[in-house]
């Protein structure tokens, strides 16, 4: 295998040996390529161990020990320019003494090296880690003031150049209109499987929560979301989308956030309602206490508003553990709806009537925190491309919207003597209120006269089908076909002779000589010769048979009257008639 060469893909497909864990395997290939990254480094490696792997994306994790001591190399599995968003945050937050892992650089001072088509990076490995209790509030509350002090030390990040931007923070209306419509699904899906064990407790209560999604969604379009996100990225931070009892450990000084790799823009309460939520299934009941305990120590760390509040509030009331626990019938209706369901939907009803106990009375603690200021006026930003472009963002170009080479004026004007930047970076206004960009003026230019399109004509409107994804299987089984060479058994003309009295005959074939046989009740006086064996795979010679004694004629009474050859037919003279 030519380490240069190889890529890295998913290998959840690969057949592995029996009691190999999928998650604790890597191809041997990647394995060599690991090695050939910590080439690049400047310290020896001593041990490697696997620490956990992503054979459905393509990731893996180790802890080594260097002569530097134990550090932790790492293959993020996401799109290389994806991942360099990750990278620059974490290599943000760490330079600013955060507690993230920090990088360790390569001989040329790097904190990456891109191999087999992924990000490498090496980090400290922190020690010791110890995740914090769940049993008691005390756990949960130090993990909500920990995920609230990454969020509020994540503000004012801006992605490296060349790095492919992930936000999240414009599609939360997307968001829940999907799953409304994957609710949807569901039902159509129970109809069709009408016959299986719980698609009658299924239909039962999909109603209902197609009625919560559709109040939950028409309250966030009357909510101040629209003027939240005007603030804009940058003034929001980042959200780990995966924070959770294991990326979020107690270790020196605090709460320590790891496998940043999946960070993007977003409203930082994503991660608190998923936290608090997931805490609250697990328990199997709302309890009022520990959600006011959990929202209580983030808003220590990270101080909560108004309408962020609120936000907050409808995003926990939305039927998002429904939807998590029953998505998986799209892979297999039929196995799904028959042994898994009934369960699931006794337990997501068990907390259904908590749940609403505890948010009506968590509603009213909006008014204990301080409104927020979003009064500038609002533009709506584009989800495809925002208002203004970050440094490092590398989003596909609009052709209508790049610069026009100006024509040179015969006299200079103010606008040319300013220095105007090439990139137009947001300068912002020192002003408490807003935080909106302020742009240097730009000079005014002739446009070149574009060519003229010649219209096509339109295509007819393709029609789409639903198509339901199949869930890939764990582990797929090989067939092994197993071939074998059989040799051509060769069809020998046999000799046979026969002895009846005096006359000695030969006969050739088989037909003719069993005919004969059938007559006189013959049997052959030697055995025909010995039919080869065939010859098996992977012996050298052919096993010897045992060949019975020869067989005898059959003993007939003796008699002078010959018999003639069944070939001779006797020609007898036909009878005279007497008168």
């Amino acid at each position: 295998m030519v380490v240069e060469n190889y890529q890295i893909v998913p290998w959840i497909d690969d057949v592995l040996e029996p009691g190999i864990v999928a998650n604790m395997y890597v191809p041997p290939g990647l394995e060599m390529l690991a090695r050939e990254v910590m080439g690049h480094y400047d310290f020896q490696v001593n041990d490697m161990l696997l620490i956990t792997s992503k054979p459905d994306k393509g990731g893996a994790i180790w802890k080594i020990s260097t002569s530097k001591g134990n550090l932790s190399i790492k293959c993020l599995h996401r799109r290389p320019r994806r991942s360099l968003f990750s990278v620059g945050a974490q290599s943000y937050m760490s330079g600013l003494g955060h507690r993230v892992p920090s990088f360790i650089p390569t001989r040329e001072g790097n904190f990456y090296v891109e191999a087999g088509g992924k990000l490498w990076i090496v980090t400290d490995w922190i020690e010791p880690l110890v995740p914090v209790s769940k049993v008691d509030l005390e756990g949960a509350s130090q993990l909500c003031f920990g995920l609230g002090e990454f969020h509020n030390n994540s503000k004012g990040y801006v992605p490296p150049s060349g790095s492919e931007k992930s936000s999240r923070i414009y599609g939360w209306g997307k968001y829940y209109e999907k799953i409304i419509a994957k609710i949807g699904w569901f039902q159509d899906i129970a109809l069709a499987y009408s016959d299986t064990a719980a698609s009658a407790d299924l239909l039962a209560v999909i109603e209902e929560f197609k009625k919560q999604a559709n109040d939950m969604y028409q309250r966030f379009q009357n909510s101040p979301y629209q003027q939240m996100i005007a603030k804009g990225e940058p003034h929001w931070g980042l959200a780990h989308q995966d924070f959770g009892w294991s990326n979020g450990q107690m270790g020196p000084g605090g709460i320590w956030v790891i496998d940043l790799d999946g960070v993007s823009y977003d409203l930082p309460i994503r991660d608190l309602r998923k936290l608090i939520t997931s805490t609250m299934d697990d328990m199997g009941v709302w309890d009022i206490t520990w959600i006011r305990g959990m929202i209580e120590a983030y808003h220590k760390a990270n101080p909560l508003d108004q309408e962020t509040f609120e936000i907050l509030w409808i995003d926990m009331a939305f039927p998002n553990e429904f939807y998590k626990h029953v998505k998986e019938i799209v892979f297999n209706p039929q196995l799904f709806l028959d042994t898994e369901l009934a369960s699931i939907l006794q337990r997501v009803m068990t907390t259904e009537t908590s749940k609403w106990q505890a948010l009506t009375e968590l509603e009213k603690d909006k008014a204990n925190y301080p409104a927020g200021d979003y009064s500038s006026e609002y533009v709506k930003p584009s989800i495809q491309r925002p208002s203004f472009v970050l440094p490092g963002d590398v989003l596909t170009p609009i052709y209508s919207e790049m610069p026009v080479t100006p024509i040179v004026p015969t006299s200079p004007s103010v606008e040319e003597i300013l220095p105007i930047p090439l990139v137009q970076e947001p300068v912002y206004a020192e002003s408490p209120v807003a935080e909106e960009p302020v742009y240097a003026k730009k000079p005014v230019v002739e446009e070149t006269p574009m060519p003229v399109l010649i219209q096509l004509p339109a295509r007819g409107q393709k029609q789409f089908k639903l198509r339901v994804p199949r869930k890939r299987r764990a582990m797929r089984k090989t067939r092994i076909i197993k071939k074998t060479r059989y040799l051509k058994r060769r069809k020998l003309r046999r000799l046979t002779k026969w002895k009846r009295s005096s006359d000695v005959r030969i006969f050739y074939g088989y037909k003719s000589y069993k005919k004969w046989l059938a007559k006189n009740k013959m049997k052959p006086v030697s055995r025909s010769r010995k039919k080869p064996m065939k010859r098996k795979l992977g012996l050298k010679k052919p096993i010897k048979r045992v060949v019975k004694p020869t067989m005898k004629k059959i003993q007939q009474p003796r008699t002078t009257k010959k018999v003639p050859p069944p070939w001779i037919k006797r020609q007898i003279p036909p009878r005279k008639r007497t008168a």
